[in-house]
This record gives structure tokens, sequence and C-alpha cells, in this order.
């Protein structure tokens, strides 16, 4: 079991998908507005995973220092109706992913 903190821009509701995992959002943590290079700070220690839609997340920091894993999910819109197809690979990724790892998912990128 990971301990994943859900970045603000995705859905909520992925929580509920992500089953055998502890799942908070950074609304739960009361981090709303708090930049990446801190958020990964704080993340030290309390999660496993960080789980976001910012694709730049490895050119803005040096992610190879950071304790946790990052899973970018790449999707047309970071809505449910889009990103809820990419829950298999994540709980893929979740179970093997390492500290200062980064795993692209991607998944639709043009509308239907």
């Amino acid at each position: 079991m990971k301990r994943v903190l859900l970045d603000e821009c995705l859905p909520a509701q992925l929580k509920r998908d992500l089953v055998d995992h502890q799942v908070k959002t950074v609304r739960n943590q009361g981090w709303s507005g708090i930049k990446n290079g801190e958020l990964l700070a704080l993340m030290e220690f309390r999660f496993d995973v960080f789980l976001t839609v910012d694709r730049n997340l490895e050119y803005q920091h040096n992610t190879q220092d950071i304790p946790v894993g990052i899973i970018v999910l790449e999707a047309f819109q970071n809505s449910i109706k889009y990103i809820r197809p990419l829950v298999p690979e994540i709980l893929t990724a979740l179970n093997h992913i390492r500290p200062g790892q980064i795993i692209r998912i991607k998944g639709q990128l043009k509308p239907r």
C-alpha cells in the first residue's frame, strides 16, 4: 500500500478508484496553492507518490533527489472522464514506483 497525494488539478473522485492505497488530495492536506517545489518538500515522510498532470515538473525541479515517486498523467483533460480509463495503469505504476522515479501514463490526447 502506497501513500498517494493527488495534485489539486486532479479530480478528487479519483481517490475511490485507487483501491488498496491511502490517498489524500492537496486540498485535504490544506496545501492548496502551494507551488510544486515546496509541495514536494512537504510530502517527505508523509507520502510515497505524487500523482499529477504537470508535465513540466521534472524540468522545473531536480526530481532525482526527492524521496517520493511521481506519476504524471497525460490526458486530453484532467476530468474524471479522461483520467478514469488510466486507473489500471496507475495501479500498476503504484505497485512498482520507487523514490525519485517518474512514470508517465498517456491516455486519450484528443476528444472523441
